[in-house]
């Protein structure tokens, strides 16, 4: 019968895995399920559970913008009119559902799910400071003590009972344990980290409009109001983000500005209070991003699970020990019995003895009155021995308390060695936080390092140009000076070439001059002055008309090849 009832609730679970596979887009892996369960003989609803099954292979494979409160919410319809009491309570359905929601982070990863007292002392003492009361510490104790009586921890349904009665909200109302409940809600399940109303400048109209600003670990959303109904945009955070207060500025104080990639946002807080608040929770959440670390509260839960299971651990050897110390004062009570009941054996035959000695008194007086003092010296030494036994009894229960006490100085011992590791997880983290700034200003000096590398080699390659283009000109320069020397040889030579042709020419025309005197003076001709022809006339150092033009190209031919030749 058990064994059918356990088949049909493996068959149960994976229909429902396959549909829920199917409804959140995710593949399902049947083998997954089988090898979650195969070692539990018990079967689904044993210590391994499907809330782990559901968390590992389902909830955390899921891609997109799943909202797993609605998917929560759809868990808590199908469970909560079935399993929530009927009895009145001080808080509503929805800080119920919040509580349960809140109750599934914080629980054991085993089945069946219970949330252990030190997570219980947790949660509601984030409550009570949320609402802003005082944490009755001695109370809880009590409850504690009276809770560990009976049992490992509390369901979900017995902490909406205990939070819902109002035993450690007393004197408040139900609106002021509401508005806790939700604050709490909205750090542990939904990662805010800090929420308020802030002014934000626009990046257009350049105008301050107040927002109500939302930080999670890796984005802060800005809303017209707390309502989160009209959502006006986002600021995506990760490890290249920064946030540095700004001066007093137009009108506007306590500014600070967070620079992103692609955009810079300027917001003024309310006071210097919230503006501080604000940089160092910014600035811590980007350190985060940088050193990809969880959000700080599910890093505290992790840390307070490893310290259980190592509490845990350290309670177990030390149970071991007392069972072992049982053990052996178990066999040394046996021993004494032993040696009692042989007492007791040695006394009745002893008193038989002694009756018989009684009757045989007369007849054996003189003759066994050797054996009598013997008899005597072999009772004193077994009284010697029950001494002495009695002597090792009494130090073996000497022993006893005093490890009693070692036991009860070890726990306090273990206290103050929590105390001291609290203490020195605070000041590891405080010097992770100074070596994080000292790494980021470091990096900071090396990229100023390598900038001035860059522009003194870029400096030096710029004067190398330079240097080359001077030495270029330099022999462009030494070249046309070279070619003016040639062009003024060259100038030089034509003008001695010119000089001796106007030599020649002056020589010839003074020929020509007196040759002509000489025929006119002879012939008497006079040459009367004549319109010219109306055809171009060529002139040259002999008159018009001295050349043809085939004759002057000619020579202008064979000028040009003398000049060719003499250069």
């Amino acid at each position: 019968m058990e064994m059918s009832i356990l088949l049909k609730e493996s068959l149960t679970l994976e229909v429902l895995s396959h549909n829920l596979c199917t409804v959140l887009n995710v593949p399902h892996d049947p083998v997954a399920l089988e090898e979650h369960f195969r070692d539990d003989d018990e079967g689904p609803v044993s210590n391994q559970g499907y809330m782990p099954y559901l968390n590992k292979f389902i909830l955390e494979k899921v891609q997109g913008n799943f909202d797993k409160v609605e998917f929560n919410r759809m868990c808590w319809t199908l469970c909560a009119k079935k399993n929530l009491s009927k009895s009145p309570l001080l808080i509503s359905d929805e800080d119920a559902f919040k509580v349960w929601v809140i109750f599934n982070f914080l629980s054991e990863d085993k089945y069946p799910l219970i949330i252990v007292p030190e997570e219980i002392e947790y949660l509601l003492k984030k409550i009570t400071e949320a609402m802003g009361a005082g944490w009755q510490q001695e109370q809880f104790d009590h409850y504690k003590i009276a809770l560990n009586t009976s049992r490992e921890g509390l369901s979900a349904w017995e902490l909406i009972d205990l939070i819902g009665s109002g035993q450690f909200s007393k004197g408040m109302d139900r609106q002021t344990v509401s508005m806790a409940i939700n604050e709490v809600f909205n750090e542990l399940i939904l990662d805010v980290l800090k929420q308020g109303y802030m002014l934000k400048k626009g990046h257009k109209r350049k105008n301050w409009m107040e927002r109500w600003f939302v930080l999670k670990p890796n984005i802060i959303s800005y809303y017209v109001s707390e309502d989160l109904k009209d959502k006006k945009g986002d600021i995506i955070l990760d490890g290249n983000c920064c946030v540095e207060a700004l001066p007093d500025r137009d009108g506007k104080k306590c500014l600070f500005l967070i620079k992103c990639l692609d955009k810079t946002f300027e917001i003024s807080a309310s006071d210097k209070k919230k503006k501080q608040e604000w940089i160092q929770a910014i600035q811590t959440t980007v350190n985060l991003l940088r050193a990809g670390s969880p959000p700080p509260h599910k890093e505290a839960r992790q840390k307070r699970k490893e310290l259980r299971q190592k509490l845990l651990a350290e309670q177990e050897e030390l149970e071991r020990q007392m069972k072992e110390l049982q053990a052996a004062n178990e066999s040394k009570q046996k021993e004494l019995e032993a040696v009692r009941k042989q007492l007791e054996a040695a006394a009745a035959r002893a008193a038989e003895e002694e009756k018989k000695r009684l009757q045989t008194q007369v007849e054996l007086q003189d003759r066994f009155s050797l054996e009598l003092e013997r008899e005597k010296m072999v009772r004193q030494k077994m009284e010697e021995q029950v001494a002495q036994k009695s002597s090792e009894l009494e130090q073996y229960l000497q022993r006893v308390r005093e490890l009693e006490e070692m036991y009860k100085q070890l726990q306090e011992a273990l206290e103050d060695e929590r105390q001291a590791r609290q203490d020195e997880e605070t000041v590891r983290k405080l010097q992770a936080r100074l070596l994080e700034e000292e790494s980021a200003k470091r990096a900071e000096l090396e990229k100023w390092h390598l900038q001035q590398q860059q522009t003194i080699q870029m400096t030096e390659a710029e004067k190398q140009e330079l240097e080359n283009q001077r030495i270029i000109k330099e022999q462009a320069l030494q070249v046309a000076m070279q070619q003016l020397k040639q062009l003024e040889l060259e100038r030089k030579e034509a003008l001695e070439q010119y000089e001796e042709v106007k030599k020649k020419l002056e020589t010839a025309a003074n020929n020509t001059k007196s040759w002509k005197d000489k025929v006119a003076h002879h012939e008497g001709l006079i040459r009367l002055i004549e319109p010219g022809s109306k055809n171009p006339h060529l002139i040259t150092n002999w008159g018009p008309a001295a050349f043809t033009e085939a004759e002057l190209e000619e020579r202008q031919k064979s000028w040009k090849g003398k000049k060719a030749t003499s250069e």
